[in-house]
């Protein structure tokens, strides 16, 4: 659930921290704060091209402690801080999240109503090539209500 006050608190956490992650060539996917007793929990989830490693997430928490250690932006009141990479279960909403799961298996949700499942070939700005049992279909990002990268454990053609 948001308000207004969470809201901005999220939206200065973001700002505070877009320029120092970036400068690791990290880009800020979801930031989420949420209650947990007497303290708060601050998720961060990041991304860049090619995936976040391990080494990449222990930088970005030195980072962000640190930011926020010089910030006000949570408050005094305390918080647990969590960074992570974005994960598979998290929409793909922007055209980088495209780009960066080409080749990947995507359900995908249309506004109009009905679903296409198939393997993300091209991005770019605009929209996304899909290839649906072995024909390309372009699908134009405005028309998607939400899309999901599969899990696939058995991937045919693969060994």
């Amino acid at each position: 659930m948001s308000n207004p006050k969470a809201d901005a608190t999220r939206d200065r956490v973001i700002a505070e921290l877009s320029d120092p992650l970036a400068e690791l060539g990290l880009d800020i996917e979801a930031v989420e704060l949420t209650p947990a007793g007497k303290r708060r929990v601050l998720r961060v989830a990041c991304d860049k091209d090619g995936g976040v490693t391990l080494d990449d997430i222990a930088e970005a928490t030195r980072v962000v402690s640190e930011v926020l250690d010089e910030s006000d932006a949570l408050g005094e009141q305390p918080y647990t801080l969590e960074v992570t990479s974005r994960g598979v279960d998290r929409p793909l909403t922007l055209p980088r999240h495209w780009r960066r799961n080409a080749d990947r298996l995507v359900k995908v949700s249309l506004i109009e109503g009905g679903e296409v499942t198939g393997r993300i070939q091209e991005s770019d700005d605009e929209g996304v090539e899909l290839d649906v049992d072995g024909t390309r279909s372009r699908v134009v990002y405005a028309d998607i209500a939400k899309a999901l990268v599969q899990i696939e454990f058995n991937r045919k053609g693969q060994s």
